[in-house]
């Protein structure tokens, strides 16, 4: 499956968001990358450039490439609601991101990692696409044969204080958690402007 392999905080130094999480690299460096490093002085970004770099972050946080972008927009604009909060919905209620949002993963490329290597069942049925949507009362828990891997165990140890997602319930006895509802804007904590996504597409 195709997805962005490049270098992590290059990226992340472009948007100026450490959208990989947390990155010791990116803060010593919080300035664009080039040859001339922070010295050089940058014009001021055109509106197109603004809303780009809006796409562009939101795409590379959720692991998402220009064509299901676009693709999730457009479902988007077909639903009733805040187009920009119902593209933001839609890509929190991709499979992968709830793996990460539950603690089964430690990353978002991790998560997408354990469900295409089948490790992940959805109303007790194995699933390997990360882009699965899910509804609300889908029940996502850890094959059974897979609840004794490591880093599985580790992420939902070092997690288990971060489970401040209200829309998500996670139970991890169980190694299951229940996608409760679609979140509110104001619950999701990416740093993330969609209304300038918004913008971009109805040019």
């Amino acid at each position: 499956m195709a997805r962005y392999t490049g270098p992590k905080t290059k990226k992340a130094r472009a948007l100026g968001e450490a959208i990989y999480g947390s990155d010791k690299y990116f803060e010593r460096k919080k300035y664009p990358p080039g040859q001339h490093g922070n010295n050089r002085r940058r014009r001021q970004k055109s509106d197109y450039a603004l809303q780009l770099m809006e796409k562009q972050k939101a795409k590379y946080t959720y692991g998402v490439l220009e064509r299901q972008f676009r693709n999730l927009f457009e479902k988007a604009s077909s639903k009733s609601g805040v187009t920009g909060e119902v593209l933001l919905q839609l890509l929190e209620a991709r499979l992968d991101n709830t793996v990460y949002r539950m603690g089964i993963a430690p990353t978002r490329r991790a998560a997408r990692q354990l469900v295409t290597h089948r490790h992940i069942t959805v109303n007790g049925v194995l699933t390997n696409i990360p882009s699965f949507h899910l509804r609300a009362g889908d029940i996502v828990g850890v094959r059974g044969k897979s609840q004794g891997m490591e880093v599985i165990k580790d992420s939902v140890t070092s997690k288990s204080d971060v489970r401040k997602f209200t829309w998500l319930e996670f139970n991890p006895d169980k190694m299951e958690g229940v996608y409760l509802q679609e979140p509110e804007r104001e619950q999701i904590p990416e740093k993330i402007n969609e209304q300038l996504i918004v913008e971009l597409y109805s040019k």
